[in-house]
C-alpha cells in the first residue's frame, strides 16, 4: 500500500493542495476534540511529575489547566461521543487524584500514573469528624473537584 502513495517531494504544489483538501474532507471535529482531550489528559499526567522519568516536568499549574479544560469539554463530548465519555471520566478522575497527590494531598503509590491503576485516594476523616471541622483545606481552596458541586 505504501507503494501507492507518491513521494511528497515528487508532487507539485497543486497536487499537494488537492491531497490536503481530500484529507481535510474526511476529518471530523469530534475526532479532533477526542484527540485533544486525550492529549491533555496524558500531558497533564506527565506534568504531575509522578511517573518515573517525569519528575523534572512537574508543573501543577499545567495539570490544573488540563483538568479544567477537559472538564469544560465534557458536555460537548457527551453529545458527540457518548461512548467515549466513561473512559475519559475515568482518566480525568485519575488525573485529578494525581494532582492532589502531587500537591501533597497523599502519598505516592508505586503504580500511580504509570498505567498500573488509579492512585490511592488520600486518607479522609470520618464523615462526622468532617462535619465538625468543616470542609478540608483542598475543598476550602477550591482546588478539589467534587462531583455535583
Amino acid at each position: 500500500m505504501a507503494a501507492d502513495i507518491p513521494d511528497p517531494g515528487q508532487l507539485s504544489e497543486e497536487q499537494l493542495r488537492a491531497a490536503y483538501e481530500q484529507e481535510i474532507k474526511r476529518v471530523r471535529v469530534e475526532h479532533v476534540l477526542l484527540e485533544n482531550v486525550v492529549t491533555m489528559v496524558n500531558l497533564g499526567m506527565r506534568r504531575t511529575g509522578l511517573m518515573p522519568g517525569t519528575e523534572d516536568e512537574r508543573d501543577l499549574a499545567q495539570v490544573q489547566l488540563a483538568i479544567e479544560s477537559v472538564r469544560s469539554l465534557m458536555p460537548q463530548l457527551e453529545q458527540v461521543a457518548p461512548q467515549q465519555v466513561a473512559p475519559i471520566r475515568d482518566a480525568l478522575s485519575q488525573l485529578q487524584m494525581a494532582f492532589v497527590q502531587a500537591n501533597g494531598g497523599g502519598e505516592a503509590t508505586p503504580d500511580a500514573g504509570a498505567g498500573g491503576g488509579a492512585p490511592s485516594p488520600p486518607e479522609t476523616a470520618a464523615p462526622e469528624q468532617q462535619q465538625a471541622d468543616g470542609p478540608g483545606p483542598a475543598q476550602r481552596s477550591g482546588r478539589l473537584w467534587i462531583p455535583g458541586q
